[in-house]
């Protein structure tokens, strides 16, 4: 599981630190499956048994692990929510989705009503969801924080995806590309903001080439089944729909395909954006990162992983969370600066985790590149 504190990347060589680095390393993942194991077995069970309650205990337990066994030149980072925080903004974030279900079963209108609210409300669940998360982490000491605001937020999120509808998604790059910019460029780590610099031609590249490999792959797919005698673009191929043999070749080779070109598609995705990103953003004068995923082994990680919780029943789950992470961790650089002995830590006292935990029942995804 990739932990959700901000670890951004080098920048370039035009605006490269100056500075001579106090140390560079890679970033150290020490967690193992067979530990992560009996904490997630012990989550799930306790968390069951007590209808759902432990599952803040469960939260926390997870959190603290995969911090704790994370670490930049020798350091690890500290998960400091409290259990009773997330108990209490789960209880409440329930309550609210509750209410939603309950008004859009019985009272259609006001139902209707209340969806339109929440899309007004989202942006300052977003904000306050990642302001807690920054919060709650904690590095030598000195916490992060985000500072966006609901405006930029409500442009961001709510906006600008419309309009993306409206140009059949071609805008949708870009609008990512703005979503990065404005997560990364509002986060702080002590008294020192995350300066970014992100290009858009960047995200339409790596778009276009995921729309190139998608269709790459289908294609081979198809030139397979033709192989079998199998057509799915010739819909008058009848002794095919009536071959029970024939279909089940055709309907689990399409699941293959479709499983193998999301892998594929998530990895190129990812390791472009997330190391365009880190090679792109720095802590002026306190740490610089470089990321140096590569997509044909992380796509290799994403099937063997999906494959593995398939065929355990989900039992190698957190084995999956730990080669995960160690990957990410091995692929990320990091610079440390002499600015980071002066760092003051700026954060205010712990908040509710009422807005974290909303987003996390209406199935907002906070988590951070």
């Amino acid at each position: 599981m990739e932990s959700i504190h901000p670890t951004p990347s080098q920048s370039n060589e035009s605006s490269a630190n100056p500075l001579t680095p106090l140390s560079s390393s890679k970033v150290q993942f020490s967690g193992k499956g067979g530990e992560f194991f009996g904490i997630w077995i012990v989550n799930i069970l306790l968390s069951v048994l007590t209808l759902g309650i432990y599952s803040a205990w469960a939260k926390v337990r997870t959190m603290r692990y995969f911090y704790g066994h994370t670490r930049i030149d020798g350091h690890s980072f500290d998960y400091l929510a409290t259990p009773m925080q997330i108990l209490k903004g789960r209880i409440l974030a329930v309550i609210v989705f509750l209410i939603y279900t309950f008004a859009v079963s019985f009272l259609p209108l006001i139902g209707f009503l209340f969806a339109i609210a929440f899309i007004f409300l989202m942006p300052w669940i977003i904000n306050q969801g990642l302001r807690f998360n920054m919060r709650m982490t904690r590095h030598r000491n000195v916490r992060f924080s985000f500072k966006g605001n609901y405006g930029e937020a409500f442009i961001n999120f709510i906006l600008l995806p419309i309009a993306s509808v409206f140009t059949l998604y071609l805008l949708m790059p870009y609008v990512l590309k703005r979503i990065d910019t404005y997560i990364h460029s509002n986060i702080s780590y002590g008294n020192k903001p995350l300066a970014v610099n992100l290009k858009g031609e960047t995200y339409y590249l790596t778009a276009l080439i995921c729309f190139v490999v998608s269709s790459i792959t289908m294609v081979i797919f198809m030139a397979i089944l033709g192989l079998f005698g199998l057509d799915l673009l010739n819909v008058e191929n009848q002794q095919a729909a009536q071959d029970p043999a024939k279909m089940g070749v055709m309907f689990g080779g399409l699941m293959i395909a479709y499983v193998v070109m999301i892998a594929i598609v998530t990895a190129v995705w990812k390791a472009a954006i997330r190391n365009h990103i880190f090679n792109n953003s720095q802590f002026e004068d306190v740490a610089s990162f470089k990321s140096e995923l590569k997509p044909i082994p992380y796509a290799i990680l994403l099937l063997t992983n999906m494959l593995a919780i398939v065929f355990s029943l989900g039992l190698a789950y957190p084995w999956t969370q730990i080669r995960t992470s160690k990957m990410l961790a091995e692929a990320t650089t990091v610079d440390i600066y002499p600015g980071a002995l002066n760092l003051i830590d700026t954060t205010q006292e712990q908040q509710s985790s009422f807005a974290e935990e909303a987003a996390n029942v209406f199935d907002i995804d906070l988590s951070l590149t």
